[in-house]
């Protein structure tokens, strides 16, 4: 009866899916997965069955990009695979992804999911799993996680599951690094250059981080947040990483050299680097092959380094959702661009937007051009601009995001740089107005 229902909800989903994409009721991220659980409330166990080796990517920044590298480097070497690639990440989104795509006359090579923090624990007491990838893990939607502990916990739980899961940790992350398991693989970076006129900056709101015996933790190199070569006086330190880099970042693009080999990231940042390094060490482990000439054709997924076209002028796209991914992204932004922020407060954003305050908006307050606000918090980022030294006759609040976008794309003279919160993303990913995608190396 198991197996009947199953088969019987997969059915229903294509259906569904394809009534949706007929209708544009819905992109159909997460909706189906609502009621094939209720068909077949056992869909994840009975989908493994079709699955060689499952690997998960969780943490708070770059899920959707590492699972998007991942996936792209998999498949570029003939390997076939289901990914969640939208980046539905709980529970219904990841049963949609894989109830949409697999087929039940096929045995796929690999499934790629990225999964919530808070729901890794749940997918896992269905769905088995072979390779855990943990980013970082920042404080972020405060509503929904609590502080850093108890989304460190969401996790540990989700790793307690699977005993012989095989954890891939961001060694430069202490929270990261002191994950529980008995097989672990550290990947990390050991150097930063800068070129084209990039510099490191420190944020004014990076946190402090303590060491399990109660002493703050020092660095020999930091990075950025609470990422880098961290140790304390009681003898606990950075493990070191079997995949080590040095970075260099370009304006527009970056290099990681790892094992005397380089790799070309098509992706602006620190941040995307070390979403690309924790792609290439879980590949390495999976013994996939031309890593480096395949991860130079990536494409980003939407709203992530992602860039389109407003009325002919560039126009960069770049998810913000929490203090330490709104501070790097800031970092990279041009200050000849104009600026559009668009802040919600939905459920899938977060609902408390108190992390404005501790987010560096100080470091845009010379830009030339007027910075544009919108969204359901429109007043309250037009308040933060203010607070941060952005002269007030340079700050305008257009709360409809049709028309900031109308207004923005008739005003700039230069390239167009667009900062929304998540269900902001997925408005502007409609928009008819923003043409099509290309990679940032082009």
């Amino acid at each position: 009866m198991g197996k009947s229902r199953f088969l019987i909800s997969l059915i229903f989903a294509k259906l569904a899916y394809l009534g949706l994409k007929i209708t544009k009721l819905s992109g159909g991220t997460a909706i189906i997965g609502k009621y094939v659980l209720k068909i077949c409330p056992d869909f994840l166990k009975y989908a493994g069955k079709y699955i060689e080796q499952k690997i998960n990517i969780t943490g708070t920044n770059g899920k959707t990009t590492t699972s998007g590298l991942i996936s792209h480097l998999i498949k570029s070497s003939n390997h076939s695979l289901i990914n969640n690639a939208m980046g539905a990440n709980m529970l219904n989104g990841v049963v949609n992804a894989i109830s949409v795509d697999l087929n039940p006359f096929f045995k796929y090579d690999y499934s790629v999911i990225e999964s919530d923090e808070a729901f890794l624990e749940v997918i896992y007491q269905k769905f088995e799993a072979d390779y855990l990838l943990v980013t970082n893990l920042f404080r972020d939607q405060l509503d929904r996680y609590g502080e850093l502990a108890t989304t460190k916990k969401f996790i540990q739980n989700g790793i307690d599951l699977k005993p012989n899961l095989k954890l891939i940790l961001n060694a430069d992350d202490p929270l990261v690094a002191s994950f529980v398991g008995k097989n672990k693989i550290y990947y990390g970076v050991e150097n930063v250059i800068y070129k084209d006129g990039l510099t490191q900056t420190e944020s004014k709101t990076e946190e402090a981080f303590t060491c399990h015996c109660g002493n703050q933790l020092k660095y020999d190199k930091k990075f950025y947040a609470q990422q880098g070569h961290y140790f304390c006086n009681c003898g606990y330190k950075r493990p070191q990483p079997k995949y080590s880099a040095t970075v260099t970042l370009y304006k527009d693009h970056s290099v990681l050299e790892l094992e005397g080999e380089l790799f070309e990231i098509p992706l602006v940042g620190l941040f995307n680097a070390y979403n690309a390094l924790g792609a290439i060490a879980l590949c390495k482990e999976l013994g996939i092959q031309n890593i480096a000439e395949n991860i130079k054709t990536f494409k980003v997924a939407f709203g992530r380094s992602e860039v389109k076209y407003l009325n002919g002028k560039r126009t960069l796209i770049q998810l913000i959702k929490n203090p330490v991914g709104a501070n790097e992204v800031l970092k990279t932004i041009n200050k000849d661009a104009n600026i559009l922020i668009a802040i919600n407060d939905n459920y899938a954003d977060g609902r408390d937007v108190s992390w404005l305050w501790d987010a560096d908006f100080s470091v845009i307050n010379t830009i030339q051009n007027e910075i544009v606000v919108s969204g359901t918090r429109a007043e309250d980022m037009a308040l933060r601009l203010k607070y941060a030294g952005v002269a007030q006759n340079k700050i305008k609040l257009i709360k409809s995001l049709n028309s900031a976008i109308d207004y923005i794309g008739k005003i700039s003279k230069n390239d167009i740089i667009i900062l929304p919160t998540y269900t902001a993303l997925l408005k502007l990913n409609k928009m008819k107005s923003l043409k099509r995608n290309i990679s940032l190396n082009k």
